[in-house]
Protein backbone atom coordinates (compact mmCIF):
# COMPACT_ATOMS: atom_id res chain seq x y z
CA UNK A 1 0.00 0.00 0.00
CA UNK A 2 1.43 3.16 -1.23
CA UNK A 3 2.62 5.83 2.28
CA UNK A 4 1.04 8.51 2.54
CA UNK A 5 2.65 11.69 1.48
CA UNK A 6 3.70 14.26 4.53
CA UNK A 7 2.95 17.88 3.64
CA UNK A 8 2.35 21.17 5.07
CA UNK A 9 -1.30 21.95 6.48
CA UNK A 10 -1.57 25.63 6.59
CA UNK A 11 -0.81 28.25 4.11
CA UNK A 12 1.26 30.39 6.91
CA UNK A 13 3.27 27.64 7.58
CA UNK A 14 4.29 26.44 4.07
CA UNK A 15 5.03 30.70 3.96
CA UNK A 16 6.96 30.71 7.26
CA UNK A 17 9.23 27.59 6.18
CA UNK A 18 10.07 28.46 2.38
CA UNK A 19 11.02 32.37 3.55
CA UNK A 20 12.72 30.54 6.20
CA UNK A 21 14.49 28.20 3.79
CA UNK A 22 15.56 31.45 1.57
CA UNK A 23 16.37 33.27 4.64
CA UNK A 24 20.16 32.88 5.74
CA UNK A 25 23.58 34.10 5.92
CA UNK A 26 22.88 35.49 1.96
CA UNK A 27 20.62 37.77 3.25
CA UNK A 28 21.51 39.17 6.88
CA UNK A 29 25.91 39.76 5.25
CA UNK A 30 25.35 39.76 1.70
CA UNK A 31 22.66 41.96 1.37
CA UNK A 32 22.84 45.24 2.99
CA UNK A 33 27.09 45.46 2.55
CA UNK A 34 26.11 44.48 -1.91
CA UNK A 35 23.42 47.81 -1.04
CA UNK A 36 25.81 50.42 0.18
CA UNK A 37 28.59 49.70 -2.15
CA UNK A 38 25.96 50.06 -5.03
CA UNK A 39 24.08 53.12 -4.22
CA UNK A 40 21.99 52.32 -1.39
CA UNK A 41 18.40 53.74 -2.03
CA UNK A 42 19.26 53.07 -5.84
CA UNK A 43 20.24 49.09 -5.35
CA UNK A 44 17.16 48.78 -3.01
CA UNK A 45 15.12 50.58 -5.97
CA UNK A 46 16.34 48.47 -8.72
CA UNK A 47 16.57 45.12 -6.18
CA UNK A 48 12.79 45.54 -5.63
CA UNK A 49 12.42 45.75 -9.73
CA UNK A 50 14.44 42.91 -10.25
CA UNK A 51 12.83 40.54 -7.19
CA UNK A 52 9.64 41.10 -9.33
CA UNK A 53 11.41 40.51 -13.24
CA UNK A 54 13.30 37.27 -12.36
CA UNK A 55 13.66 36.08 -8.71
CA UNK A 56 9.85 36.06 -8.35
CA UNK A 57 9.26 33.78 -11.87
CA UNK A 58 12.13 31.55 -10.68
CA UNK A 59 10.84 31.24 -7.24
CA UNK A 60 7.11 30.02 -9.25
CA UNK A 61 9.25 27.84 -11.73
CA UNK A 62 10.98 26.05 -8.80
CA UNK A 63 7.46 25.79 -6.79
CA UNK A 64 5.48 24.93 -9.78
CA UNK A 65 8.05 21.70 -11.23
CA UNK A 66 7.80 20.05 -7.17
CA UNK A 67 3.79 21.23 -7.21
CA UNK A 68 2.81 19.24 -10.13
CA UNK A 69 4.96 15.92 -9.77
CA UNK A 70 4.40 16.16 -5.61
CA UNK A 71 7.78 14.60 -5.81
CA UNK A 72 11.57 15.30 -4.41
CA UNK A 73 13.90 17.09 -7.34
CA UNK A 74 15.09 13.90 -8.71
CA UNK A 75 11.65 12.38 -9.45
CA UNK A 76 9.99 15.91 -10.13
CA UNK A 77 12.48 16.74 -13.00
CA UNK A 78 12.60 13.14 -14.58
CA UNK A 79 8.35 13.33 -14.92
CA UNK A 80 8.91 16.94 -16.44
CA UNK A 81 11.72 16.35 -19.07
CA UNK A 82 9.96 12.55 -20.11
CA UNK A 83 8.82 13.62 -23.25
CA UNK A 84 12.60 15.47 -24.58
CA UNK A 85 15.08 12.97 -21.69
CA UNK A 86 13.77 11.35 -19.21
CA UNK A 87 17.26 10.68 -18.40
CA UNK A 88 18.54 14.09 -18.56
CA UNK A 89 16.06 15.39 -16.44
CA UNK A 90 16.74 13.18 -13.58
CA UNK A 91 20.45 13.67 -13.84
CA UNK A 92 20.34 17.24 -12.97
CA UNK A 93 17.80 16.36 -10.42
CA UNK A 94 21.17 14.50 -9.12
CA UNK A 95 23.23 17.25 -9.90
CA UNK A 96 20.99 19.00 -7.42
CA UNK A 97 20.92 16.55 -4.64
CA UNK A 98 24.64 16.68 -4.72
CA UNK A 99 24.96 20.78 -4.51
CA UNK A 100 22.64 20.13 -1.91
CA UNK A 101 24.69 17.88 0.30
CA UNK A 102 28.06 20.65 -0.34
CA UNK A 103 26.19 23.11 0.08
CA UNK A 104 24.88 21.45 3.87
CA UNK A 105 28.41 20.34 4.25
CA UNK A 106 30.02 24.21 4.28
CA UNK A 107 27.06 25.96 5.42
CA UNK A 108 26.61 23.47 8.77
CA UNK A 109 30.46 24.69 9.41
CA UNK A 110 29.53 28.23 9.01
CA UNK A 111 26.12 28.13 11.08
CA UNK A 112 28.38 25.99 14.18
CA UNK A 113 30.50 29.15 14.24
CA UNK A 114 27.05 31.15 14.75
CA UNK A 115 26.45 29.12 17.34
CA UNK A 116 30.01 29.18 19.11
CA UNK A 117 29.09 32.70 18.81
CA UNK A 118 26.18 32.97 20.52
CA UNK A 119 27.15 31.07 23.73
CA UNK A 120 30.69 33.27 23.75
CA UNK A 121 28.91 36.47 25.20
CA UNK A 122 27.60 34.06 27.95
CA UNK A 123 31.01 32.40 28.59
CA UNK A 124 32.22 36.23 29.02
CA UNK A 125 29.37 36.91 31.67
CA UNK A 126 30.36 34.15 34.11
CA UNK A 127 33.99 34.45 33.64
CA UNK A 128 35.07 31.64 31.78
CA UNK A 129 38.19 33.69 29.76
CA UNK A 130 39.37 30.10 28.35
CA UNK A 131 36.38 29.22 27.26
CA UNK A 132 34.76 32.43 25.96
CA UNK A 133 38.38 32.49 23.77
CA UNK A 134 37.73 29.20 22.41
CA UNK A 135 34.13 29.45 21.46
CA UNK A 136 36.09 32.47 19.39
CA UNK A 137 38.71 30.69 18.37
CA UNK A 138 39.43 30.17 14.88
CA UNK A 139 40.37 26.20 15.56
CA UNK A 140 39.65 23.14 14.35
CA UNK A 141 38.37 21.35 17.73
CA UNK A 142 35.84 23.76 17.70
CA UNK A 143 34.68 23.42 14.27
CA UNK A 144 34.18 19.76 14.55
CA UNK A 145 32.59 20.30 18.40
CA UNK A 146 29.96 22.75 16.60
CA UNK A 147 29.40 21.28 13.28
CA UNK A 148 28.22 17.91 14.40
CA UNK A 149 25.91 19.72 17.15
CA UNK A 150 24.29 22.00 14.08
CA UNK A 151 23.85 18.62 11.74
CA UNK A 152 22.32 16.89 14.86
CA UNK A 153 20.12 19.52 15.52
CA UNK A 154 18.68 20.11 11.67
CA UNK A 155 18.15 16.27 12.03
CA UNK A 156 16.26 16.50 15.12
CA UNK A 157 13.97 18.61 13.35
CA UNK A 158 13.98 16.32 10.09
CA UNK A 159 13.00 13.27 11.50
CA UNK A 160 9.59 14.54 12.98
CA UNK A 161 8.50 15.34 9.44
CA UNK A 162 7.39 17.47 7.43
CA UNK A 163 4.25 18.41 9.68
CA UNK A 164 5.14 18.29 12.89
CA UNK A 165 8.96 19.16 12.46
CA UNK A 166 9.75 21.62 9.71
CA UNK A 167 6.27 23.55 9.51
CA UNK A 168 6.34 23.60 13.49
CA UNK A 169 9.50 24.87 13.78
CA UNK A 170 9.48 27.20 11.26
CA UNK A 171 6.38 28.65 12.83
CA UNK A 172 8.14 29.02 16.17
CA UNK A 173 11.98 30.41 14.51
CA UNK A 174 10.67 32.73 11.69
CA UNK A 175 8.55 35.14 14.19
CA UNK A 176 11.35 34.68 16.53
CA UNK A 177 14.00 35.76 13.71
CA UNK A 178 11.62 38.60 13.21
CA UNK A 179 11.31 40.09 16.78
CA UNK A 180 15.07 39.38 17.73
CA UNK A 181 15.68 41.30 14.19
CA UNK A 182 13.50 44.08 15.06
CA UNK A 183 15.22 44.80 18.46
CA UNK A 184 18.24 45.22 17.34
CA UNK A 185 17.12 47.90 15.07
CA UNK A 186 15.69 49.83 17.36
CA UNK A 187 18.66 49.24 19.85
CA UNK A 188 21.14 50.80 17.42
CA UNK A 189 19.08 53.17 16.36
CA UNK A 190 19.54 54.58 19.17
CA UNK A 191 23.35 54.97 18.81
CA UNK A 192 25.96 57.64 17.71
CA UNK A 193 26.92 57.14 13.95
CA UNK A 194 23.07 55.09 13.11
CA UNK A 195 21.96 58.00 11.53
CA UNK A 196 24.61 58.25 8.84
CA UNK A 197 24.25 54.11 8.24
CA UNK A 198 20.43 54.93 7.38
CA UNK A 199 20.89 57.68 4.88
CA UNK A 200 23.87 55.30 3.29
CA UNK A 201 21.44 52.19 3.10
CA UNK A 202 18.18 54.51 2.50
CA UNK A 203 18.84 57.29 0.56
CA UNK A 204 19.23 56.85 -3.04
CA UNK A 205 22.39 57.92 -5.76
CA UNK A 206 20.38 57.85 -8.81
CA UNK A 207 22.85 58.15 -11.60
CA UNK A 208 23.83 54.53 -10.44
CA UNK A 209 20.55 53.50 -11.04
CA UNK A 210 21.27 52.91 -14.50
CA UNK A 211 24.98 51.25 -13.69
CA UNK A 212 25.38 47.90 -15.02
CA UNK A 213 27.36 46.35 -12.37
CA UNK A 214 24.77 47.86 -9.94
CA UNK A 215 22.21 46.31 -12.04
CA UNK A 216 23.75 43.13 -12.24
CA UNK A 217 24.57 42.86 -9.20
CA UNK A 218 20.99 43.81 -7.99
CA UNK A 219 20.07 40.56 -10.29
CA UNK A 220 22.64 38.25 -8.13
CA UNK A 221 21.46 39.22 -4.99
CA UNK A 222 17.86 38.74 -5.28
CA UNK A 223 18.26 35.36 -7.24
CA UNK A 224 21.22 34.16 -4.45
CA UNK A 225 18.66 35.55 -1.42
CA UNK A 226 16.09 33.43 -2.49
CA UNK A 227 17.72 30.10 -2.11
CA UNK A 228 16.89 29.34 -5.59
CA UNK A 229 18.51 26.47 -8.26
CA UNK A 230 19.33 24.10 -5.30
CA UNK A 231 15.69 22.34 -5.29
CA UNK A 232 14.83 23.63 -1.89
CA UNK A 233 12.07 25.50 -3.05
CA UNK A 234 11.30 22.38 -5.25
CA UNK A 235 10.98 20.01 -2.59
CA UNK A 236 9.05 22.39 -0.31
CA UNK A 237 6.40 23.03 -3.12
CA UNK A 238 5.75 19.36 -3.79
CA UNK A 239 4.55 19.47 -0.02
CA UNK A 240 1.75 22.17 -0.59
CA UNK A 241 -1.46 20.53 -1.20
CA UNK A 242 -2.50 19.66 -4.82
CA UNK A 243 -5.12 22.49 -4.35
CA UNK A 244 -2.76 25.27 -3.95
CA UNK A 245 -2.02 28.29 -5.42
CA UNK A 246 1.28 28.44 -6.22
CA UNK A 247 1.49 31.75 -8.04
CA UNK A 248 0.01 33.37 -4.72
CA UNK A 249 2.47 31.34 -2.32
CA UNK A 250 5.57 32.62 -4.55
CA UNK A 251 4.45 35.91 -3.88
CA UNK A 252 4.25 35.72 -0.33
CA UNK A 253 7.74 33.78 0.40
CA UNK A 254 8.91 36.15 -2.01
CA UNK A 255 7.59 39.57 0.11
CA UNK A 256 8.39 37.92 3.75
CA UNK A 257 12.17 37.04 2.53
CA UNK A 258 12.98 40.45 0.64
CA UNK A 259 11.24 42.13 3.73
CA UNK A 260 13.73 40.29 6.07
CA UNK A 261 16.45 41.27 3.54
CA UNK A 262 15.41 44.74 3.83
CA UNK A 263 15.02 45.03 7.30
CA UNK A 264 18.86 43.25 7.81
CA UNK A 265 20.07 46.26 5.76
CA UNK A 266 18.85 48.60 8.45
CA UNK A 267 20.37 46.73 10.94
CA UNK A 268 23.75 45.89 9.70
CA UNK A 269 24.82 49.35 7.67
CA UNK A 270 23.61 51.41 10.65
CA UNK A 271 26.00 49.36 13.17
CA UNK A 272 28.92 49.48 11.15
CA UNK A 273 28.81 53.14 11.08
CA UNK A 274 28.04 52.93 14.53
CA UNK A 275 31.28 51.03 14.86
CA UNK A 276 32.88 53.72 13.16
CA UNK A 277 31.78 56.04 15.55
CA UNK A 278 33.55 53.72 18.03
CA UNK A 279 36.89 53.81 15.68
CA UNK A 280 36.67 50.48 14.16
CA UNK A 281 37.95 50.35 10.40
CA UNK A 282 34.95 49.32 8.48
CA UNK A 283 36.25 50.58 5.00
CA UNK A 284 38.16 48.29 2.50
CA UNK A 285 39.44 49.28 -0.86
CA UNK A 286 36.82 52.02 -0.45
CA UNK A 287 33.98 50.17 0.42
CA UNK A 288 32.29 48.59 3.24
CA UNK A 289 33.77 45.71 4.78
CA UNK A 290 30.90 42.41 4.22
CA UNK A 291 30.72 38.85 4.70
CA UNK A 292 32.93 36.67 6.88
CA UNK A 293 35.27 39.88 8.39
CA UNK A 294 31.60 41.77 9.08
CA UNK A 295 29.92 38.79 11.09
CA UNK A 296 33.13 37.90 12.92
CA UNK A 297 35.51 40.67 13.45
CA UNK A 298 33.67 44.18 12.51
CA UNK A 299 30.51 43.54 14.65
CA UNK A 300 31.94 41.89 17.79
CA UNK A 301 34.78 44.69 18.00
CA UNK A 302 31.41 46.84 17.93
CA UNK A 303 29.57 44.82 20.77
CA UNK A 304 32.66 45.12 22.93
CA UNK A 305 32.49 49.06 22.89
CA UNK A 306 28.88 48.77 24.65
CA UNK A 307 30.24 47.48 28.01
CA UNK A 308 28.36 44.72 29.69
CA UNK A 309 25.07 45.83 27.70
CA UNK A 310 27.03 44.65 24.70
CA UNK A 311 27.39 40.81 25.57
CA UNK A 312 23.38 41.07 25.55
CA UNK A 313 23.53 42.80 22.15
CA UNK A 314 26.11 40.17 20.80
CA UNK A 315 24.22 37.40 22.44
CA UNK A 316 20.73 38.12 20.45
CA UNK A 317 22.59 38.73 16.84
CA UNK A 318 24.12 35.70 16.81
CA UNK A 319 21.18 33.87 18.16
CA UNK A 320 19.42 35.45 14.79
CA UNK A 321 22.14 34.55 12.37
CA UNK A 322 21.99 30.53 14.60
CA UNK A 323 18.31 30.37 13.53
CA UNK A 324 19.28 31.93 9.69
CA UNK A 325 21.64 28.82 9.07
CA UNK A 326 19.41 26.91 11.02
CA UNK A 327 16.00 27.30 8.72
CA UNK A 328 18.56 26.73 5.82
CA UNK A 329 20.34 23.57 6.96
CA UNK A 330 16.57 22.72 7.74
CA UNK A 331 15.67 22.82 3.74
CA UNK A 332 18.85 21.59 2.28
CA UNK A 333 18.60 18.37 4.38
CA UNK A 334 15.23 17.43 3.54
CA UNK A 335 15.84 17.21 -0.23
CA UNK A 336 18.58 14.12 -0.01
CA UNK A 337 15.69 12.73 2.75
CA UNK A 338 13.14 12.63 0.66
CA UNK A 339 14.95 11.50 -2.02
CA UNK A 340 16.02 8.38 -0.17
CA UNK A 341 12.31 7.61 1.32
CA UNK A 342 10.60 8.07 -2.14
CA UNK A 343 13.14 6.42 -4.54
CA UNK A 344 14.81 4.37 -2.27
CA UNK A 345 12.26 3.03 -0.28
CA UNK A 346 14.01 4.55 3.33
CA UNK A 347 11.83 5.07 6.15
CA UNK A 348 12.62 8.77 7.27
CA UNK A 349 14.04 8.35 10.63
CA UNK A 350 17.55 5.46 9.17
CA UNK A 351 17.29 8.42 6.06
CA UNK A 352 17.66 11.17 7.97
CA UNK A 353 20.71 9.90 9.70
CA UNK A 354 22.40 8.53 6.90
CA UNK A 355 21.81 12.08 4.87
CA UNK A 356 23.38 13.68 8.55
CA UNK A 357 26.52 10.80 8.71
CA UNK A 358 27.40 11.86 4.96
CA UNK A 359 27.34 15.54 5.54
CA UNK A 360 29.43 14.91 8.45
CA UNK A 361 32.14 13.27 6.87
CA UNK A 362 32.20 15.46 3.60
CA UNK A 363 32.10 18.78 6.77
CA UNK A 364 34.98 17.06 8.19
CA UNK A 365 37.14 16.82 4.93
CA UNK A 366 36.60 20.57 4.22
CA UNK A 367 37.89 21.61 8.07
CA UNK A 368 40.86 19.68 7.53
CA UNK A 369 41.72 21.07 4.22
CA UNK A 370 39.92 24.01 4.84
CA UNK A 371 42.17 26.85 3.77
CA UNK A 372 41.85 25.99 -0.12
CA UNK A 373 38.66 23.60 -0.25
CA UNK A 374 36.37 26.08 1.83
CA UNK A 375 36.54 28.71 -0.83
CA UNK A 376 36.62 26.34 -3.86
CA UNK A 377 33.18 24.67 -2.64
CA UNK A 378 31.50 27.80 -1.91
CA UNK A 379 32.99 28.89 -5.52
CA UNK A 380 31.59 26.31 -7.61
CA UNK A 381 28.21 26.03 -5.82
CA UNK A 382 27.74 29.51 -6.19
CA UNK A 383 29.42 31.13 -9.51
CA UNK A 384 28.15 27.68 -11.16
CA UNK A 385 25.73 25.20 -9.92
CA UNK A 386 23.11 27.59 -8.94
CA UNK A 387 22.96 30.16 -11.44
CA UNK A 388 22.88 26.93 -14.32
CA UNK A 389 20.18 25.31 -12.53
CA UNK A 390 18.37 28.11 -12.52
CA UNK A 391 18.40 28.39 -15.68
CA UNK A 392 17.53 24.69 -16.63
CA UNK A 393 14.18 25.09 -14.33
CA UNK A 394 13.38 27.90 -17.16
CA UNK A 395 14.15 26.13 -19.28
CA UNK A 396 12.40 22.34 -18.24
CA UNK A 397 9.08 25.03 -17.91
CA UNK A 398 9.27 26.83 -20.51
CA UNK A 399 10.72 24.01 -23.40
CA UNK A 400 10.96 20.33 -22.10
CA UNK A 401 7.78 20.11 -20.25
CA UNK A 402 5.76 19.35 -22.79
CA UNK A 403 2.66 16.68 -21.58
CA UNK A 404 1.16 18.27 -17.99
CA UNK A 405 2.48 21.42 -18.10
CA UNK A 406 -0.78 23.41 -16.92
CA UNK A 407 1.10 26.77 -17.47
CA UNK A 408 1.37 26.64 -20.96
CA UNK A 409 -2.07 24.70 -21.93
CA UNK A 410 -4.18 26.92 -20.18
CA UNK A 411 -6.32 29.74 -22.04
CA UNK A 412 -6.03 32.22 -18.97
CA UNK A 413 -4.21 35.55 -20.71
CA UNK A 414 -2.25 35.68 -17.25
CA UNK A 415 -1.23 32.04 -17.80
CA UNK A 416 0.06 32.82 -21.30
CA UNK A 417 2.15 35.87 -20.35
CA UNK A 418 3.83 33.92 -17.61
CA UNK A 419 4.48 30.95 -20.17
CA UNK A 420 6.16 33.49 -22.61
CA UNK A 421 8.35 35.23 -19.81
CA UNK A 422 10.00 32.16 -18.57
CA UNK A 423 10.52 30.64 -22.01
CA UNK A 424 11.67 34.03 -23.51
CA UNK A 425 13.24 36.36 -21.43
CA UNK A 426 13.91 34.41 -17.92
CA UNK A 427 16.59 32.35 -19.41
CA UNK A 428 18.76 35.60 -20.89
CA UNK A 429 18.03 37.31 -17.50
CA UNK A 430 19.41 34.11 -16.15
CA UNK A 431 22.14 34.05 -18.25
CA UNK A 432 23.33 37.68 -17.30
CA UNK A 433 23.57 36.87 -13.80
CA UNK A 434 25.45 33.42 -15.00
CA UNK A 435 28.18 35.59 -17.06
CA UNK A 436 28.61 38.06 -14.12
CA UNK A 437 28.96 35.65 -11.47
CA UNK A 438 31.13 33.29 -13.13
CA UNK A 439 33.84 35.47 -15.25
CA UNK A 440 33.97 38.34 -12.74
CA UNK A 441 37.45 39.09 -11.70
Amino acid sequence: MAQIRDGFQSRLGFVLAAAGAAVGLGNIWGFPTQAANHGGGAFLLVYFIVIFLLALPALFTELYIGHSAQANPVKALAEACQSTSKKMGAAAGYIGLGGAIVMLSFYSIVAGWMLAFALEPIATFFGLTDIANFLKSDSILRNFIFTPLMLILTASIILKGVKSGIEVWSRRLMPVLLVLLLTLIAYIATLDGASEGFNAYLVPDFSKVTDPDLIIAAMGQAFFSLSLGVGCMMIYGSYLKRDANVAKMSISVAMLDTSVAFLAGLLIIPALYVAQAQGVEIMQGGKLIGEGQLIFAVLPQLFATLGAFGLVVAFVFFVLMSIASLTSTISSTEIPVSFLVENHGFDRKPATWLVTVIVGICSSVIIVNFEWLFGLVITVFTQYQLPLMGLFYFVVVGWLWKRGNKLHESNKLGYKVLANYIRFICPILMLAVFANVAFKE
